[in-house]
């Protein structure tokens, strides 16, 4: 019995960890929506294989990368991402949707966790399972094509 309410604590505890930004990780990718129920079927495929799971250098990443294998078809489209509320946030570019959108899926990805969240390069290579130097390249890319997109180099 003992056993299994530390599987429960210890499921418990990753999820407060990792759930949020598990989903914020995967809008760029799928969109708000199906970024949330990838996320609850990757942290209902956790549970089921937490004993496994728990023991992995990088759980989080393991189920980012189980994540988007259940959500393939979603991924066949590029995702509507929040839109920007002039009102309520007025030093960001309206176009900034539309000129994520345009981007590839990494750079969108690695833009958004880095700028838009900003997450650390380290934190987003090892979510993402790359390596920090993949993460600048991504990011140098989708900034310049945001700046050219956005600064009129339509």
């Amino acid at each position: 019995m003992l056993e299994d309410r530390e599987k429960v604590d210890s499921f418990t505890i990753f999820v407060k960890e990792v759930e949020m930004r598990l989903r914020h990780a995967l809008i760029p990718s799928l969109g708000v929506d199906a970024a949330t129920d990838a996320t609850a079927e990757a942290l209902a495929y956790g549970w089921e294989n937490w004993d496994r799971l728990r023991s992995m250098d990088n759980p989080a990443g393991y189920l980012y990368r189980v994540a988007r294998s259940k959500a393939r078809s979603a991924r066949s489209r590029i995702p509507a991402l929040p839109g920007v509320s002039v009102t309520r946030l007025p030093h960001v570019e309206p176009g900034l949707p539309k000129a994520l959108q345009r981007l590839s899926e990494k750079q969108r990805t690695v833009v958004w966790l880095v700028h838009g969240l900003e997450w650390r390069q380290k934190e987003v290579a090892d979510l993402l399972g790359v390596s920090e130097g993949t993460v600048r390249t991504h990011l140098s890319r989708g900034m310049a094509k945001l700046q050219r997109t956005i600064g009129g180099g339509r």
